[in-house]
């Protein structure tokens, strides 16, 4: 009987020509508001073909990042548990002027900079489930 391969989960991102894979279950997506000048972090898994969204964490509030009436203060950051759907894909802006984002999984965190090197720094930044055959 042939084999059929396993499929592995995995994080694609794009932005304009280039692509970037992340084998991952689970990822970080930090970065610094660009008024307020605090970290936001949102913890996302990756469920069939979907992004969904466990928890957000802010530092601080004010300039449209109010945390929900829900939010937990640890005496660092507000935690809250968002109500949104599960997402096909996520649209991360770049400026060129603030910060890039940042994104964690089990092997470490880097900027997007440098997993997507762009000439143009403004280009969003993709971001979907993806799958990938594996032969056993």
């Amino acid at each position: 009987p042939k084999r059929r391969p396993n499929s592995v989960i995995s994080l694609c991102l794009s932005a304009g020509d280039a692509l970037a894979r992340l084998t991952v279950a689970a990822f970080t997506l930090s970065w610094t508001h660009s008024i307020e000048k605090t970290l936001w972090e949102e913890d996302w898994i990756i469920k069939g073909q979907k992004l969904v969204l466990l928890e957000s964490r802010v530092q601080g509030h004010g300039a449209g990042m109010e945390p929900e009436a829900n939010a937990k203060f640890d005496g660092h950051w507000w935690h809250n548990r968002p109500k949104l759907a599960p997402l096909s894909s996520l649209s991360l802006a770049r400026s060129g002027i603030v910060a890039d984002w940042t994104i964690c999984w089990s092997a470490g965190c880097q900027p997007l900079s440098s997993l997507l090197p762009l000439a143009n720094t403004t280009e969003p930044v993709i971001l979907s489930a993806c799958t990938a055959a594996v032969q056993p």
